[in-house]
């Protein structure tokens, strides 16, 4: 261990940019769907040791050490995006003739802008540097800066949060409920670096004292986590039997302009046959769910497919469903949104929510980008004139027989700042989606992981319904109760998982976080300060 973070530490040229690089795809194979969090701890073990290499003497030598960690921040991070996110290029072979030329830009240039948040991390971690165990704290507080600054800057994209490591395991997941998404992602980085002082610190007590804590850090949280499902059998909803349909349609063949009338038909064909050969039809069923933009067409325009949709439900049946709507706008113009609605069985619309935070390139161009992109004769993703309108807020879905429940739509899931709408609280987070666009990748497992910790992080219950994979009932300790696999169709039947008082993430939101940071901080600052300089 010692020989093998001298290496690392003395590394230069090359050799250094390519254990760098390799270091952050290592730790790629910590989220879904391989889950091994340790190989985060060697990815973070090896970055302790990579920052160690860039110390410098002087007050001026450390700017340029501190510029140094930022360079190499930055490598690790691409390495992670890329060993991470690399399944977004499957979204450019849907329509291939008119954006596979651009697969490259997304798997490399989107990792590649990422990793400018990483490299933030680590020169804020450098400027806190000691030779000391506190420098795993200065990393842990630079990291989980750089990441909450990831979630929410130029509208966000917290996608493999650092913490998902721990967001997982039935048992480690369960912190989530005290801590959040950002939370887990400190005591991830404060976790998992520990073990760096093996190879690098004097004595017994120097090398294995960090590890020794980290250790029982994690089996604390473990425990816990363990005692918190062991006292929580499973509870339901009573008179609430939801049924929902994954279709598994395939993204080109919707691009394809298959007949809407079909389309619908086959959602109808499998609703009523059922979870299996012993239940078919709709009886029983008081809540159908099916997944985002179901319809290639917009469903509040077709009072044909809405007469059909309610001669198919039983009576007092609901369906919670994904449609495009539109609407007028002041300026006479017409707007689009990406919306959940609810039909009841008479055929009417009860209640609708649009999406508020939209996927920027997939359902619209940023304004400023808009004008150039189109010259060169390129448009978002989902090809609605002009792209989607935003939602204008974020209030509960009204569900007959339900309740208010927080909706939530494909890639709102994973903003865990996000999920509550304002008012009283709700009774169980609804969240329907569409990743057919990525295929049988690793996508559609990271998306499924992230939504399932939402239900833990505030103790609701999550509905999710998707095209192609992974639909689920997830009850608020993020068990699921029943669960289609990707690429599967069918349907899933099951009850609603009752909800739990708010959870201490939910009352405290992130200042819990923030406190945490603020103690790493202070340690990091006293570390620095009154240890001895490193020889390096």
């Amino acid at each position: 261990m010692r020989a093998l973070a001298h290496r690392v530490i003395l590394a230069h040229g090359p050799a250094r940019v390519l254990v760098i690089f390799a270091s952050g795809a290592l730790g790629a194979l910590a989220m879904p769907p391989v889950g091994f969090w340790p190989a985060l701890a060697a990815s973070l073990s090896v970055a302790v040791w990579i920052v160690d290499g860039c110390a410098a003497g002087d007050r001026f030598r450390r700017l340029a050490a501190t510029r140094r960690a930022a360079f190499a921040g930055w490598l690790w991070g691409f390495g992670y995006f890329v060993g991470g996110l690399w399944w977004i290029g499957a979204a450019f072979l849907v329509e291939a003739d008119l954006f596979a030329w651009l697969m490259p830009f997304g798997i490399l240039g989107l990792p590649a802008i990422l990793a400018v948040f990483p490299a933030i991390g680590f020169a804020l971690a450098r400027a806190l540097w000691s030779p000391g165990p506190a420098r795993i704290l200065a990393l842990a507080f630079g990291l989980a800066a750089s990441e909450w600054l990831r979630g929410h800057l130029f509208t966000g994209f917290p996608w493999n949060a650092l913490g998902m490591a721990f967001g997982q395991g039935a048992w480690l997941m369960q912190s989530a409920s005290v801590f959040g998404q950002h939370g887990l992602t400190l005591l991830v980085v404060a976790i998992l670096a520990a073990p760096a002082t093996i190879g690098t610190a004097e004595g017994p007590a120097g090398r294995w004292g960090a590890p020794a804590l980290a250790l029982l850090g994690l089996l604390s949280l473990a425990g816990l986590g363990a005692a918190r499902i062991a006292g929580a059998p499973p509870a339901f909803v009573p008179g609430v039997n939801i049924r929902m349909v994954q279709p598994n349609l395939d993204q080109a063949a919707k691009f394809g302009g298959e007949e809407g009338g079909a389309v619908l038909q086959r959602y109808l064909d499998l609703s009523a046959r059922g979870a299996s050969p012993e239940r078919p039809g709709l009886d029983g069923i008081t809540h159908l769910v099916w997944p985002e933009s179901a319809f290639p067409f917009l469903l509040h325009r077709e009072p044909a497919a809405l007469s059909r949709i309610a001669d198919a439900l039983p009576a007092g049946a609901t369906l919670i469903t994904g449609a495009a709507r539109s609407e007028r706008s002041p300026e006479g113009g017409i707007r689009y949104y990406n919306a959940i609605q609810v039909v009841g069985s008479d055929g009417g619309i009860a209640a609708s929510y649009d999406k508020v935070h939209l996927v920027p390139f997939g359902e619209y161009v940023p304004a400023f980008l808009d004008a150039g992109l189109r010259a060169l004769g390129l448009r978002q993703f989902v090809t609605i004139p002009g792209g989607f309108t935003p939602g204008d807020h974020r209030g509960s879905l009204a569900v007959p027989g339900i309740g208010p429940v927080a909706a939530s739509i494909c890639y709102e899931a994973i903003f865990p700042d996000e999920v509550l709408p304002a008012g009283a609280r709700p009774v169980a987070i609804v969240n329907v989606t569409n990743d057919g666009w990525f295929g049988a990748t690793a996508g559609p497992y990271q998306h499924f992981a992230q939504a399932r910790l939402r239900a833990v992080e505030r103790g609701l219950p999550l509905v999710r319904a998707a095209n192609t994979g992974i639909s689920a009932i997830v009850d608020p300790y993020g068990r699921a109760s029943a669960l289609l696999s990707l690429g599967q169709e069918g349907v899933l039947d099951g009850r609603l998982p009752a909800p739990l008082s708010a959870t201490i993430f939910d009352r405290a939101g992130n200042s819990i976080f923030l406190a945490m940071c603020f103690t790493c901080f202070a340690i990091a600052v006293l570390g620095r300060r009154f240890q001895p300089p490193s020889p390096a």
